[in-house]
């Protein structure tokens, strides 16, 4: 555990200089747009070491009369979703599978809960991801879990600062559905899985 302390502090004395604030026009962000034919719902992002089951990262995915990804700190990028500070637009199917097989892989997993809410609910976590701003790093689960707090039904979240913490609150929510996806590709893949999104961007 004092390990673990000590971590944390080193982590939040290099996340003290602050995030990079990147902020896509309007008009890429309007053509981005996506508007998913499914229910309302808010799905939380949790990738677990295989290693030692700790938490690696968390973000959200808002389906509310678009559907966005808040992405904290994260590192996923591609040229067809335009970010403004780590909310990223225009998340149709294809490309939420680009972002779980980008964190998928043989050393960590992803462990996906989604839950149905209605679309006040869902307007609500859209709105407070858009007012939140740019993540400094490791702040990834402690913005999360902010942002999931102001949501009703979501009032039994905790904030945290460790991904696998949030996973366990959002857990408890009454509706919640998951799943784990685990994928055997190599821990360097990043760069193989950006080329192939490139290409089929292209096709």
């Amino acid at each position: 555990m004092l390990t673990r302390a000590v971590s944390l502090v080193a982590l939040l004395a290099l996340a003290g200089c602050g995030a990079d604030p990147v902020w896509a026009p309007e008009d890429a962000v309007a053509r981005a747009r996506y508007v998913h034919d499914a229910p309302p719902s808010i799905t939380l992002y949790t990738v677990i070491s295989n290693r030692d089951n700790t938490g690696a990262h968390s973000a959200l995915l808002i389906n509310g009369s678009e559907r966005v990804m808040f992405d904290p700190a994260g590192t996923w990028y591609h040229p067809a979703v335009p970010e403004r500070n780590d909310l990223h637009f225009g998340m149709t199917p294809r490309m939420v599978d680009f972002y779980v097989d980008y964190h998928a892989r043989e050393t960590f997993r992803v462990v996906e809960q989604t839950v149905p809410v209605t679309l006040e609910q869902a307007e609500i976590a859209l709105q407070r991801a858009r007012d939140y701003g740019a993540v400094p790093k490791a702040f990834c689960a402690r913005s999360t879990s902010s942002i999931l707090q102001g949501v009703p039904g979501f009032d039994g979240v905790r904030r945290s600062f460790f991904p696998e913490n949030v996973m366990a609150s959002v857990a408890r929510v009454t509706g919640v559905e998951g799943r784990v996806i685990y994928d055997s590709d190599a821990p360097n893949n990043h760069g193989v899985l950006m080329t192939q999104q490139n290409v089929i961007l292209q096709e």
